[in-house]
């Protein structure tokens, strides 16, 4: 087994980093080319938007098991196969024309990026401990947040100059170049493997979700999730069919977003220490009011400007109780990596996935009105979620004081 050799630590780092982002990457790049992959596809707007959901969905369900192979068998092995299947996949879609064969390398990528993603979210665990392991958790959904930034600005321009299939090119050959850095840097980062026992495993599975703060924090990130794939889903469509803009300012409009969820990304990080529950209700109640303004104006007067400005201001505060939810469920369970890391990337994926698409289709999309309806009806379930969030928060820490109490106790007898 290659191991990881202690002079290329900090690059094999970087390059767990560089793929975190991949399966935004995945999703992101190709949203400028949904309207033209509909009409060259023969195909309605839905049927495009479902090989988002595939890809989510199988990445979700992945996720979820995922962990324990990874814990049982290693990181690495497994993440260089996953690179390589997933870049085959890209290359199969940009040469393919047909939406059911694209589902199922969709399906296909998301199983892999599963692979790949869980792993590397695994690896600064595996590495890292204390407060250096907590720095660099904060960092996951910034450095997440760069394929929302870059992504559909590179893919604006390819569908622009080239042609939809472009997109795929450009995920199958980054893919492979970051296999060979991998294959030259990387290497193994487990210590201590788990046995691969079912019965152990599957008690582990319940009692991760049986957790309710942690089940709780889940549906929290997902919300603020759903909102980013609800505009992603929507945008090209009302810039596109609507303001009869190009696919190139729909990547400039995603750029902007992406910005937006970074920034608030950043704002989190360099807010760390301060009281959770107080900085996630102050975010979530600033994003309830803006999505509110942002439907009341829309009878107003209607742009390109205002539908951006409101939805940079509603994505920076997404960014924000992401980061902070996030960093906080993958922390939960510290002996667990791999499960911990895929269970929550896993629902993230799944109950986005039924959120995002659920409402694009019972709403139909099409003007900044309904984007902000969207909006804020996902804030509003957000806030009742926060509410039953701090409940089972102050509940587990309860316990976890009557424990520390007792234990005490008994060192004394």
């Amino acid at each position: 087994m290659k191991l990881i050799k202690e002079h290329h630590r900090g690059i094999s780092t970087i390059l767990a980093f560089a793929l975190i982002p991949l399966s935004g990457f995945a999703t992101d790049i190709y949203i400028p080319s949904l309207p033209s992959m509909a009409r060259e596809l023969a195909v309605n707007n839905s049927a495009v938007q479902l090989s988002l959901i595939a890809f989510m969905i199988s990445s979700g369900v992945s996720q979820l098991f995922v962990g324990s192979l990874l814990d049982s068998f290693g990181r690495y092995r497994i993440g260089t196969v996953s690179l390589l299947v997933f870049a085959f996949a890209s290359f199969i879609i940009a040469i393919c024309h047909n939406i059911e064969l694209i589902y199922a390398m969709r399906i296909l990528q998301g199983i892999t990026v599963a692979l790949i993603v869980v792993g590397k979210r695994a690896y600064f665990v595996d590495m890292y401990s204390g407060e250096q392991l907590k720095h660099y958790t904060s960092l996951f959904s910034i450095i997440w947040a760069t394929a929302p930034i870059v992504a559909p600005f590179i893919g604006g321009y390819l569908e622009a100059a080239f042609g939809w299939e472009s997109n795929f090119l450009f995920l199958g050959i980054a893919t492979l170049s970051l296999l060979v850095l991998e294959l030259v840097y990387g290497g193994e980062s487990l210590k201590n493997y788990h046995p691969f026992e079912a019965k152990s495993i599957l008690q582990v599975y319940l009692a991760t979700i049986k957790t309710r703060d942690f089940s709780l924090g889940l549906i929290l990130i997902s919300l603020s999730y759903a909102m980013l794939v609800v505009y992603g889903m929507s945008s090209p469509f009302i810039i596109e069919h609507v303001f009869h803009l190009s696919p190139v300012v729909t990547g400039y409009c995603s750029l902007l977003s992406g910005v937006s969820l970074m920034a608030g990304g950043i704002i989190s990080k360099t807010l760390i220490r301060k009281p959770l529950i107080k900085k996630v209700s102050v975010a979530l109640a600033l994003q309830l009011g803006f999505a509110a303004l942002m439907v009341f104006t829309s009878g107003i007067k209607t742009n390109l400007f205002t539908l951006m400005a409101f939805t940079a201001l509603v994505h920076l505060l997404s960014g924000f109780i992401f980061n902070n939810i996030f960093a906080y469920c993958l922390g939960r369970f510290s002996k667990n990596a791999g499960i911990a890391s895929g269970v929550t990337g896993g629902s993230l994926y799944i109950i986005t996935s039924f959120f995002s698409y659920g409402i694009v289709n019972i709403m139909a999309i099409k003007n900044q009105q309904l984007l902000g309806t969207a909006y804020l009806a996902f804030a509003v379930l957000a806030v009742v979620t926060l509410v039953l969030f701090i409940k089972a928060r102050a509940s587990h820490q309860k316990q976890e004081e009557a424990a520390v109490i007792l234990t005490a106790e008994v060192a004394v007898v």
